[in-house]
């Protein structure tokens, strides 16, 4: 009888990670999930997006522009205020008209001269897009805050305090805004200045501001006290509640770090549209005026003069519609970007 051979034997080596049954990815992997964050996500899909790219280089080029206003007026050796045809009368013909073609441009006047006064167009464009946008910047930056804190906190306490605010936001939106700003405008200069004084420019930028912020922190508002309706109830709130947090901490610890999606992109959208409306207001006569530079001044001293000279009028006009559409074509790829939900 033959006795059986013994079974060889197997020697396995087992890895840490193998006994104790967990899984390990390899580095490349880790690195590559440890980047993929909400926001690392958002800016890939916003680099893709060639219309979102373009538009943004375009916004910056007016900030920088704008910025350095007062730099590349000194290198061309020009300023907005001073009225050139004044010590030299050859620059206007018989009728106050630039004598040049196209609006007296040449290699000493970029993009001409004003008709009648002869002030040094180049300069005052980027002085008016300085003033222009200071004024939206500053205002969308008080309205994202005020709307920021009431929504938010009106949001979170709901009851009676959610009601009364809610009432306010209603008849704020109910309002035609640029009717009512009109209106409005003179009755705040009237508060600070004497009917028979002059405004201070400075005066009018803050009364503008502030006019422009008052009446549109409802709308962002009114969107994040929805978007804290439904977050309030959330496991989050309810464990920091249980943990005695106050409702300052909930209001800004929690739920706040919740809401930077839609606050970035109401802003972006809010921007241009403040743009636009200080500009009508200076083309109106209630907000900016001549001599300072603004985009809605240049406009209305060119609405003047296009049917004999169209160039005073087509510069700022131009840069405008190109800065609100980028603008605009921004905030709408932003909104792609941090919410791919609502791209169609």
């Amino acid at each position: 009888m033959t006795t059986p051979s013994p079974a060889p034997s197997l020697s396995v080596d087992l890895t840490p990670t193998e006994v104790t049954g967990e899984s390990r990815l390899p580095d490349s992997a880790d690195k590559g999930a440890t980047s993929r964050s909400p926001g690392r996500l958002a800016w890939i899909r916003f680099k893709r997006d060639k219309t979102g790219v373009v538009s943004a280089w375009i916004v910056v080029f007016f900030f920088v522009i704008a910025l350095a206003a007062p730099l590349i007026a000194k290198l061309y050796g020009k300023d907005p205020y001073t009225t050139y045809a004044s010590d030299r009368p050859e620059l206007l013909d018989a009728f106050a008209y630039p004598s040049g073609p196209n609006g007296g441009m040449s290699s000493e006047f970029w993009f001409g001269i004003e008709p009648q006064l002869g002030r040094d167009v180049f300069t005052f464009l980027l002085y008016g897009i300085r003033t222009s946008l200071s004024i939206a910047v500053a205002a969308t930056l008080l309205t994202t805050v005020v709307g920021v804190i009431v929504g938010i906190t009106v949001g979170y306490l709901g009851g009676k305090t959610d009601y009364l605010v809610g009432r306010i936001i209603d008849i704020l939106l109910s309002f035609p805004s640029t009717l009512f700003f009109i209106a409005f405008m003179p009755v705040v200069y009237g508060l600070f200045v004497a009917p028979d004084e002059n405004i201070p420019t400075s005066l009018r930028a803050i009364s503008l501001i502030l006019v422009l912020s008052a009446f549109g922190w409802a709308s962002i508002a009114r969107l994040l006290r929805g978007q804290v309706l439904g977050l309030r109830e959330r496991e989050f709130v309810e464990a920091a509640k249980v943990t005695g947090a106050s409702p300052r901490r909930i209001v800004f610890k929690e739920l706040l770090p919740n809401l930077w999606t839609p606050i970035i992109i109401q802003s972006t959208l809010m921007l241009p549209a403040f743009v636009t409306a200080e500009a009508a207001l200076a083309f109106l006569g209630v907000g900016i005026i001549d001599p300072t530079p603004d985009w809605g001044v240049m406009i209305q001293r060119g609405a003047q003069f296009y049917t004999e000279d169209i160039t005073f009028m087509l510069f700022p006009g131009l840069s405008m519609v190109v800065f609100v559409l980028a603008f605009n074509l921004l905030g709408d790829s932003v909104r792609d970007a941090l919410d791919p939900k609502s791209k169609r």
